[in-house]
Order: structure tokens, then sequence, then C-alpha cells
């Protein structure tokens, strides 16, 4: 998810099909469905997790994203490691359903606790999964890419893209802090 600034329910719904991944090089998804959680009594068909289009687009949209290459590199061990669900997605549960919402929340708390220190871990700070997208997103602003491009491959307008997704990095603040004064001094 933070590789391709992808939703949960868009990853989730990855299937092989979709997936260009090259020997080296950057790869692209096309992503044309999500399976968001939403509770057997909000689905048609009787499912926890709904089958639908991309979020706030027709059913029929596509979305084109590009994938570095350590993410694609990371997708074709994956799929050599484990191969797919019987309908080719990715990600699937020891039954070959989709992977609850709970499942990857509970996992992501689990690996918060190993990865970051004590302190870290009790704060807010990438508390949900979702917040790998915020944070792709977020790095990719940051890195000086066009806010028209980075919104374009995570599904946003750039409206959105600034007003939810533009942060500060934590840790980035010396970067920022050195470019302003070196902006100052020009003025001296």
């Amino acid at each position: 998810m933070y590789f391709g600034g992808l939703r949960p329910a868009e990853a989730v719904g990855l299937v092989e099909t979709d997936l260009k991944l090259p020997k080296q090089g950057w790869g692209s998804a096309l992503l044309h469905r999500t399976r968001p959680s939403v509770g057997k009594q909000w689905t048609d068909s009787g499912e926890t997790h709904d089958d639908r289009g991309l979020k706030n687009r027709p059913t029929e949209d596509v979305r084109r994203v590009p994938i570095p290459p350590h993410l694609v590199a990371v997708l074709r061990e994956h799929l050599a490691t484990f191969g797919t669900a019987d309908d080719g997605r990715l990600f699937f549960s020891e039954k070959g359903s989709v992977v609850p919402s709970s499942t990857y929340y509970r996992v992501w708390q689990e690996a918060r606790l190993l990865a970051l220190p004590p302190a870290v871990a009790a704060s807010p700070l990438a508390s949900r999964p979702y917040d790998l997208r915020h944070s792709a997103l977020s790095t990719w602003l940051n890195a000086g890419v066009d806010p028209t491009e980075v919104a374009e491959r995570a599904g946003n307008s750039v409206e959105v893209l600034l007003t939810r997704y533009a942060k500060c990095l934590d840790g980035r603040q010396d970067v920022a802090n050195r470019r302003i004064e070196d902006l100052l001094r020009e003025y001296e």
C-alpha cells in the first residue's frame, strides 16, 4: 500500500492479470475494483466484502498506477511463494477468501510494536494501515513530484490531495529548515 499509494480495499482486490511486473524497472497496476469490508447486511451478494469499482468513480473506470522496482520485486516474490486465489487475487485467507480488514489491522498493530520505538508506537503515528497511503502521497509530494501527477496516481483530485494528504513527514523538519535557510541566504 505504501509503495503504490493504494487504499486497503484496492490492495486486497489486486489480481495478477492487472499487474505488469518486469524483471527490472518500474511496473504498473491497473486498478478497477475494490473489495471493501462493509458487512454482509450491506452487500447484494451477502458476503462480507463487496466487489465494487474504484472509489468515487464510474464502475467501469480504470486507474493505472506506476509501481517502483522495489514493489515489483516484492510482488514477484509474493506470487512465486503464495500464488493466487482461485479468482487471481494476490492476497487471500487460508480458505481463499478476501483478507478481512480486522486481520490486516491486527497484523499492522503487531508490526508497529516490533518496528517502532516504544514512544512512537504509543503515538498515533501510522496507527492504521490506511496511513501507509497517507505517507506514500505525502512522500511523493515531499520528493517534489508534481501534485497533478500524485493526484492522478492516487485517484484523487488535486484539491483533495492537498487538503487531505499533503502532510509534513516525521523527521523532515530539518530538511525544510535547511531549504528555508538557503532561500533566506539568497536575500543577504
